[in-house]
């Protein structure tokens, strides 16, 4: 059993294309919070050099963000469905829910 092919059993896809959408989407998501921080830290640092606080705060804030990219792309490449329950696991096994 290839790697594909236990991603594809484990998140309950349908073929092995739509497990390298995901993981595109994944990549996008990834990239796009990456290249977010270099504004941010430009806007709210006067000479660009970020604090612990900064970054605290920002590993906080940039959570929240990152959901709602990951929605986004996967509605982009048609994935949307499986996201959003992908996004309610996680949330049900962060805040104890079942």
């Amino acid at each position: 059993m290839s790697w594909i092919d236990k991603l594809q059993s484990r998140w309950n896809l349908k073929n092995g294309w739509q497990v390298i959408i995901v993981l595109v989407v994944f990549a996008c998501t990834g990239f796009s919070v990456m290249f977010l921080k270099a504004p941010v830290k430009d806007l709210f640092l006067e000479d660009g050099e970020p604090t612990l606080w900064f970054n605290i705060l920002y590993w906080i804030l940039i959570f929240p963000v990152y959901n709602v990219i990951l929605l986004f792309y996967g509605f982009v490449f048609g994935q949307f469905s499986f996201f959003w329950q992908f996004e309610k696991r996680m949330w049900n096994r962060m805040t104890g829910k079942n």
